[in-house]
């Protein structure tokens, strides 16, 4: 089965496809990892918000946010299925957003605040540290950064 990567902004996504993105954030991060924060903050629907996700036979294996925030770009709400995991699918979805942005402006940096066990992941694409961890709904996290020359 061929599993296939989308971006678009939040008004252009199915609504079916776009409940089951929300759906799978929710089961992640409020319920498998006991985050309880308003998962829904406001940033989906920003001017220049996209949400990419991975889909096989209309079910959302993963998914992230890429926003704009004029002078960086900021990568989050990194998720992947359980079912899904291990698979690459995560890898993809990071690949086609940093594509899609390095398309629309290549100067910009890239930040993102990573859960700290998957910092290493990050680093895969060019991310470093940026500052000092910090703790975020009793999960550490690292802000990280990708230079805007960085080529992977």
């Amino acid at each position: 089965m061929t599993i296939g990567i989308r971006l678009s902004p939040l008004a252009e996504i199915p609504a079916t496809t776009l409940y089951r993105i929300l759906w799978l954030r929710v089961s992640v991060f409020v319920v498998e990892q006991e985050a309880a924060y308003p998962e829904l903050d406001g940033r989906d629907i920003e001017p220049g918000a996209l949400l990419a996700w991975a889909e096989e036979d209309g079910a959302v294996l993963g998914t992230l946010r890429l926003l704009d925030e004029g002078e960086r770009w900021r990568i989050g709400r990194v998720v992947t299925s359980a079912a899904a995991r291990g698979r690459g699918v995560g890898a993809d979805l990071m690949s086609r957003a940093i594509d899609d942005a390095l398309e629309r402006d290549a100067a910009r940096p890239f930040v993102l605040d990573a859960q700290e066990h998957l910092a290493d992941w990050y680093g895969r694409f060019g991310f470093i540290q940026s500052g000092p961890p910090f703790v975020e709904d009793r999960i550490p996290h690292i802000p990280m950064e990708r230079p805007a020359d960085a080529a992977v």
